[in-house]
């Protein structure tokens, strides 16, 4: 029994692997890079004289551990899931083969396959997470990779494709011979920066500098930036109708929160309001993901669980609520109030957690929105109507509860070989530039010195595989996958072998990509002390603890876009298919 797969045991002995798996990657796959060289050059923090950094997040992520108050900061340096040694670009082989020909040899999607676990709001979601967790900041205009065009490529821009190179270390100028660092213009922290920012001027021009509220005009939707032509957000990259959906819905849902401590502590100032109200709102985000997101992707009775056992705990929500916690360990009472532990090494997000996060696949070509009110089909878009400047109009158009309800009674794209955005292969940026987004994805993982698919299962303690069939059991990406990649299953990349790998049954992603989730999730919440040691009254406030513990995205939708509580009728959960209104089709 204990040779089958973890998802194929019972659910405690399935359990059991997922915690064995969790120790054993804290205790191997954290990596230190802010130890290289020229540490001395990254961002050393100073305290507020007011003591706000001590109950309060602050702009840029700084004094969330007050030992090293640098840890985490916007500013400072990716970290790894694998040995440094592991970690070096090979220049020699970073267009072998070309990522153009893997992107269309792979990746082009012939016709649209759907997640059917999951509707459309999730696909949003996810990059609404990624924009608070990540970004390598802008590319190097003056140093660029050549990506070889083949002759029979349909490609019609420039050949080679040219593609501006991350940007590199500001602190690490000279090449030492050691592997290449990236710095995160973000917060490393879960603390919803994507909504307020990571640096003190952003923060402070998305608010509005009244009882603790963020900007939103009278008619609901966000100010308009007047340089981008788009929402006025912390985080503007690659802008769409999903994320002004999530911005929105969130940028109220923080000003319910003030509007409620308002009334509990009148006294309170504009700044104590926000305070407050920032701790509440990015936590419920947290336990959203955690345990709405998460399962709705990853719908195995041992993954609902394990998510569920983060938050709360084995023994569970209601008797978390009846009794508190047992004691400060995180297996019985939750990573939630538990001690903050950051196991082998300090709290940094990784660049092989961004690259299981590249999931451009769930993202469809087309629309279709309907009426939340009769179900009535209001019109057919492409994505491209919705994109950049093109959101505003649409969103004015269709009405955020008609979005809602569109996007949670359709699928997103699932995470597999060819399913890649068509647009996005062609993706036209404001400045006119185009490039192939999918190819781009393979180059940035050789480029930042991401192992290939096998070395990186090895690494990760899932083993190597010896034969492209122990990939994937579809015979045509097989025979694909050899003719790309020259019968060589070593130098198949990442990203291609997450999304050609067989699925655990209903994952929405790879066995492989899910090692890095087990690792990375729950780190996300066990550094942070306000997730921790500080998630208690005395920061949040009780009305904050029962807030968070009272709402999901169901109640946030339903509190602010009324017409949609029909729609969301015993849902249970926000992310998975929504029922239809109206005459229902066939």
């Amino acid at each position: 029994m204990f040779n089958r797969p973890w998802h194929q045991l019972p659910i405690p002995l399935a359990l059991l692997k997922l915690v064995k798996f969790r120790h054993e990657l804290r205790q191997h796959n954290l990596h230190d890079t802010s130890q290289l060289p020229h540490r001395d050059a990254l961002p050393q923090p100073t305290p507020e004289p007011d003591g706000r950094h001590l109950t309060a997040r602050t702009a840029d992520g700084s004094f969330n551990d007050l030992k090293h108050p640098e840890m985490g900061m916007a500013g400072t340096r990716f970290g790894r899931n694998v040995p440094l040694q592991d970690a070096k670009e090979d220049k020699h082989k970073i267009h072998q083969p070309s990522a153009r020909r893997v992107s269309q040899a792979l990746l082009t999607r012939h016709e649209f396959i759907p997640a059917t676990i999951l509707n459309l709001n999730a696909a949003a979601w996810i990059q609404f997470q990624t924009h608070d967790w990540f970004s390598h900041g802008s590319n190097q205009p003056n140093n660029q990779l050549e990506v070889p065009v083949e002759d029979s490529d349909s490609w019609a821009h420039e050949r080679p494709m040219v593609v501006d190179k991350t940007l590199a270390d500001s602190t690490r100028a000279v090449d030492d011979g050691l592997p290449k660092t990236f710095l995160n213009t973000e917060t490393h922290w879960w603390d919803a920066s994507q909504i307020y920012g990571s640096k003190q001027e952003t923060i402070d021009k998305l608010r509005s500098h009244r009882d603790g509220k963020m900007r939103i005009e009278a008619d609901g939707f966000l100010p308009l930036d007047p340089e981008l032509g788009i929402d006025l957000v912390a985080f503007p990259g690659t802008w769409w109708i999903g994320m002004s959906m999530l911005h929105t819905l969130f940028v109220q849902e923080h000003n319910s929160i003030c509007d409620r401590l308002k009334q509990a502590y009148p006294d309170w100032s504009d700044t104590q309001l926000f305070d407050h109200a920032r701790l509440i709102n990015a936590a419920l985000i947290a336990k959203i993901h955690t345990v709405e997101w998460t399962p709705a992707i990853l719908p195995h009775p041992a993954t609902d669980l394990a998510m569920n056992a983060n938050w709360w705990g084995l023994l569970g929500r209601d008797f978390k609520k009846a009794f508190g916690r047992l004691g400060e360990g995180e297996l019985l009472s939750g990573i939630v109030g538990s001690a903050t532990d950051h196991h082998s090494a300090p709290y940094y997000l990784t660049e092989e957690f961004t690259s299981v996060y590249r999931m451009h696949p769930l993202v469809p070509d087309e629309f279709e929105f309907y009426s939340h009110e009769n179900g009535a089909l209001l019109s057919k878009q492409d994505f491209i109507s919705g994109f950049d400047k093109n959101t505003r109009p649409l969103t004015k158009e269709v009405g955020f509860a008609n979005l809602f309800y569109s996007f949670g009674i359709a699928h997103p794209g699932a995470v597999t070989l060819h399913n890649y955005p068509h647009f996005l292969r062609q993706l036209v940026k404001p400045n006119g530039e185009v490039f192939d987004l999918a190819a781009v994805d393979i180059l940035r993982d050789r480029e930042r010195g991401v192992p290939r698919y096998n070395r990186f299962r090895e690494l990760i303690g899932r083993g190597r595989v010896n034969s492209f069939e122990e990939i994937t059991s579809n015979p045509q990406w097989v025979k694909e996958l050899k003719e790309v990649y020259d019968n060589d299953v070593n130098q198949v990349d990442l990203m291609i072998g997450l999304f050609a790998e067989d699925l655990p049954q209903g994952f929405g992603f790879s066995d492989t990509a899910f090692r890095v989730f087990i690792l990375m999730a729950s780190r996300r919440l066990k550094s942070d002390r306000f997730f921790t040691k500080d998630y208690r009254a005395e920061i949040y406030t009780q009305l904050g603890l029962d807030w968070i513990e009272n709402n999901s995205m169901v109640s946030v939708l339903k509190r602010h876009y009324p017409g949609l509580t029909p729609a969301l009728r015993n849902m249970s959960n926000a992310f998975k298919p929504w029922q239809r209104v109206g005459p229902q089709r066939p």
